[in-house]
């Protein structure tokens, strides 16, 4: 318990990735152990089965069940074309000859002579995977996918909303503490991940879909804005899938909150680089934090290294934090002291603490349990 803190933020120069790529259903795995890929890549592929539509044979027909396959043009697993005749009636007089046309273009699924009823699917729809990161296949689930392995940035946000992408970085803002306005979105940067400092608002959001950028990078924004944006409150539900045709990650929180410097500097020696950024977020159990990934061509340290970086656990004296609790939230500090020992606190409860040095060089005794690490 010396050590509780609320599991951080990572804002990483260089560490080892490893990304799952899983198909929902089986499929076919198209890469091998220690390929090289591209973010574009598809490494592994299946189809999903089509929609499926009910035709009520015998009603339309006026046959019973019994006879319905003697009525049928096509046997099960046959393909069908859309509007093509499936099944037709055999009058005495042609004039009162009924035929049933396909709805769809697919293939019989089943013939019922029990209830009466075609089942007609449409085509499989293929699904692809793709890589979504430059790296290497480091391990394959058979039928499902596989993992893939990148040295590279690594920078986690707050919250994030649309979903996978990969482009250029370029900077908007000069500044972690820079309003993202309108003016700063170009033309050029279309196709682009842009970076901004403080904020943005819904009209600088709304500017950059109508310029074509890609994804945004930023401080913060305001809640009403996401809720205009979205068209409904986020709630507490996985985002990632909204369709408003960018992906937005706030690093910081809501409000008006400067970009961390650290995160904004490393992000600024990225320009011109691709990277890899996914808005999906989940903030209550199985936590899934919002990421920006910047593949590296090479490394200057091992891969043991690197993964002894990442799986470092404990606050130490000189880490820098966020505190994510009033009075201080958003604030970024330098932890000073550990104490051991229980403090009792405003609510005068007791609790582990950390003594926080700021910017201007002021501190202040703050529970652990309300500071992030940024690694």
């Amino acid at each position: 318990m010396a050590h509780a803190y609320t599991p951080g933020l990572r804002v990483t120069n260089q560490t080892v990735v490893r990304k799952k790529r899983i198909l929902p259903i089986p499929g076919q795995v198209m890469v091998k152990v220690g390929d090289r890929v591209k973010a574009d890549t598809i490494v592994a592929r299946t189809e999903l089965p089509g929609k499926v539509k009910t035709i009520n044979v015998i009603n339309l027909l006026g046959i019973l069940p019994e006879d319905i396959k003697d009525y049928m043009l096509k046997k099960e697993g046959d393909p069908v074309e859309k509007d093509e005749v499936v099944a037709e009636n055999k009058p005495l007089i042609k004039w009162f000859k009924t035929t049933i046309k396909s709805p769809l273009k697919g293939s019989v699924e089943s013939i019922s002579d029990v209830t009466g009823q075609v089942l007609l699917r449409e085509q499989p729809q293929p699904l692809e995977i793709r890589a979504y990161v430059d790296g290497q296949v480091v391990e394959i689930i058979p039928d499902s996918g596989v993992i893939i392995e990148s040295t590279a940035s690594f920078i986690q946000g707050i919250i994030g909303i649309g979903g996978e992408i990969t482009a250029e970085i370029a900077l908007a803002a000069q500044s972690p503490d820079e309003e993202l306005s309108p003016d700063k979105i170009l033309p050029d940067h279309k196709d682009k991940i842009i970076i901004g400092g403080a904020h943005v608002s819904g009209q600088s959001v709304k500017k950059a879909v109508a310029l074509g950028v890609k994804g945004i990078i930023i401080g913060a924004l305001h809640a009403k804005d996401l809720k205009e944006l979205l068209g409904y409150d986020l709630g507490v539900a996985i985002t990632g899938t909204e369709k408003i045709g960018i992906t937005l990650i706030v690093t910081e929180g809501f409000g008006h909150i400067n970009m961390a410097k650290k995160t904004f500097e490393l992000l600024k020696t990225k320009v011109g680089q691709q990277a890899s950024m996914s808005g999906a977020t989940q903030i209550r159990a199985g936590v899934i934090r919002p990421e920006i990934i910047i593949p590296e061509p090479t490394g200057t340290k091992t891969k043991t290294d690197l993964k002894a970086d990442w799986e470092r656990g404990a606050l130490k004296i000189g880490d820098t934090i966020r505190i994510i609790r009033e009075p201080y939230f958003g604030q970024i500090a330098r932890v000073k002291s550990l104490p051991n020992e229980l403090t009792q606190i405003p609510s005068e409860s007791k609790a582990r603490v950390l003594e926080a040095t700021f910017s201007d060089q002021t501190t202040a005794i703050i529970p652990r349990a309300n500071v992030e690490l940024i690694e």
